[in-house]
C-alpha cells in the first residue's frame, strides 16, 4: 500500500498544481470506499491552499475547512481532463476551474475521503497521530522513551502510528536492515546506541525514497502517472530467499503480523 514517500511524491505533485485554484465541483462515482464519502454541497467555488501531508494522509485545504484524503492499498490521484471517461475504479473527481480533474482512482476501495472544517489536524483520524519521522521530534531520545520496557517487536513498534507515523512495511524492513538489527527483536531490548542507527535508517531510507518517486510495487504512481523507482535499491522488501546484497547469504522471509518481514540473519541481530 501506498506509506509516506508515496503520499509525499503525491503531495509534492499536487503542490505544484492546485494551490490558488477554485473546486469547480466534486464529482463522486462511489461514496462507498473505506468509510462512506459524506461532503458539504456549498464548498464548490472554494480556493485551494498549500496542500499539506500528515503521516499516509493527504491534506487539501479550501476556504472553509479542508478535504482529507488517504490512498488506501491500491489507490493513486492522476490530472485528468476533466471532460475524460471515468474508468471502473475511477471514484472522484475533484474538478478545477482550469478544466482539469484530480482524478482518485482507487481498485480496492480501501482509501477515504473526508471533511474537517478548521483545525485539519483536529479530525479524529489524526489527532493522534505520533510524531513525523523525517522531524526533529523523532529522534533517538525518543525511541528510546518509547521502546523502554515493551516486548513487543521493534519492527511492530516502528509501524505503530501511535509512535511514529508513515513507516509502513516496506520500509521498516529496509531501515531495520540499515541498522543491523532483526525485525522481531523486542523493542526494550535494542540498545540506545542501536535506536540510534535505527533512527538514522529510518530517516536516510524514507529521504532517498522520497528522492526517487517512492515505490512501486503494483498499483502507486505519481500525479504525473509515473512509477516510483525506490523497488530498485530495495534490500530487503520482496527479496525473501535471495541473496543478501551485503553478505550474500540468502535472506530470511516470515509472516510477522500478517506481513511480509525479511531480513538477513547474518546481518542483523
Amino acid at each position: 500500500m501506498p506509506e509516506l514517500p508515496e503520499v509525499e511524491t503525491t503531495r509534492r505533485g499536487l503542490s505544484r498544481a492546485i494551490p490558488g485554484r477554485r473546486l469547480q465541483r466534486i464529482v463522486v462515482r462511489n461514496p462507498a470506499l473505506r468509510w462512506p464519502v459524506r461532503l458539504p454541497s456549498d464548498i464548490a467555488g472554494e480556493r485551494f491552499g498549500e496542500v499539506g501531508r500528515r503521516g499516509k494522509y493527504l491534506l487539501l485545504p479550501l476556504d472553509s475547512g479542508g478535504l482529507i484524503l488517504h490512498l488506501g492499498m491500491s489507490g493513486h490521484l492522476a490530472f485528468v481532463d476533466a471532460v475524460r471517461d471515468a474508468g471502473k475504479h475511477d471514484h472522484i473527481d475533484l474538478v478545477l476551474d482550469d478544466g482539469r480533474a484530480v482524478r482518485f482512482t482507487d481498485p480496492r476501495r480501501f482509501g477515504s475521503l473526508h471533511w474537517q472544517p478548521f483545525p485539519l489536524l483536529g479530525h479524529p483520524l489524526l489527532n493522534r497521530l505520533g510524531p513525523e519521522p523525517l522531524s526533529a521530534d523523532f529522534d533517538a531520545a525518543y525511541l528510546a522513551s518509547e521502546a523502554r520496557g515493551r516486548r513487543t517487536a521493534i519492527k511492530s513498534l516502528l509501524m505503530d502510528a501511535r509512535v511514529v507515523v508513515g513507516v509502513g512495511n516496506i520500509y521498516a524492513n529496509e531501515a531495520l536492515f540499515l541498522a543491523g538489527i532483526r525485525p522481531r527483536r523486542a523493542a526494550g531490548r535494542v540498545s540506545k546506541p542501536r535506536l540510534a542507527l535505527l533512527v538514522a535508517a529510518v530517516k536516510a531510507t524514507l529521504a532517498r525514497a522520497i528522492d526517487t518517486g517512492g515505490t512501486t510495487l503494483r498499483d502507486f504512481t505519481g500525479t504525473d502517472g509515473k512509477p516510483g523507482y525506490f523497488r530498485q535499491e530495495l534490500h530487503v522488501y520482496g527479496r525473501g530467499g535471495e541473496p543478501c546484497r551485503q553478505c550474500r547469504k540468502l535472506l530470511t522471509e516470515v509472516r510477522h503480523g500478517g506481513r511480509a518481514t525479511v531480513y538477513c540473519a547474518a546481518c542483523q541481530s
